[in-house]
């Protein structure tokens, strides 16, 4: 694990080109997204359809893992098969999730992700209509949330894990003086390296590869 790391404060030597200004979820923006399908746009009303904290793991949890029941996902999030059923069919109406058919076995229902990742701009904080700045604010609460969570867990379970692994993570923080195009510069050119690194749709995962979480955050610290 890295340790925590305080580079050279630099003042830029002068300001880049603007960037479409928005606020990104699952390491996507819009260079990326041409790169991937299945990306989806969060628009007012699919995020009121998603920004509940159990509907987002739920998604996760199907993004991540693959097709299951609402029984075998209600297990492994602590939760009641009737919560989890309900939430499903909701991300179902929004077109998150959808049914996996090929999984069935007698009468249980199997759900799977219909989408690969989320996009969200940041017009959505701005909304005249206080529900959707409500889920907006929520739904990046969550995102902050479960990133906290997954740390946490890896943190908590890294002896459980090969010693090449446990020396191959990092936990790093950086500090630069930027103006908000050279940060939307360097958010940009942080998500297209982690794209090179992506495996083309259909390739073969080299041995010992196993899935890797990538959390990027980028925001001004409070002003003195």
């Amino acid at each position: 694990m890295a340790e925590h790391r305080e580079p050279e404060v630099r003042e830029p030597e002068h300001p880049e080109p603007e960037h479409p200004e928005s606020v990104h979820s699952e390491s996507e923006h819009p260079e990326s997204e041409q790169r991937r399908s299945g990306v989806r746009e969060l628009d007012a009303r699919s995020l009121r359809g998603l920004a509940h904290p159990l509907r987002m793991q739920l998604l996760d949890a199907l993004r991540l893992n693959g097709p299951a029941t609402a029984s075998q996902l209600a297990e492994r999030l602590g939760e009641s098969s009737g919560s989890t059923s309900y939430h499903l069919r909701q991300l179902a109406a929004h077109g998150f999730v959808e049914d996996a058919p090929e999984h069935g076995k007698g009468r249980e229902r199997w759900w799977r992700a219909a989408i690969e990742g989320l996009r969200f701009d940041d017009d959505l904080l701005e909304s005249a209509n206080p529900a959707v700045r409500g889920a907006a604010d929520l739904y990046l609460h969550e995102i902050a949330t479960t990133h906290a969570r997954e740390v946490s867990t890896w943190l908590g379970t890294r002896d459980d894990r090969r010693a090449d692994w446990v020396g191959s993570t990092d936990l790093s923080s950086m500090t630069l003086r930027l103006t908000p195009e050279r940060t939307r510069d360097l958010i940009e050119k942080m998500h297209d390296l982690v794209e090179s690194y992506r495996e083309a749709p259909g390739a073969e995962a080299p041995p010992g590869a196993e899935t890797v979480r990538i959390h990027t955050h980028a925001f001004p610290l409070p002003k003195d």
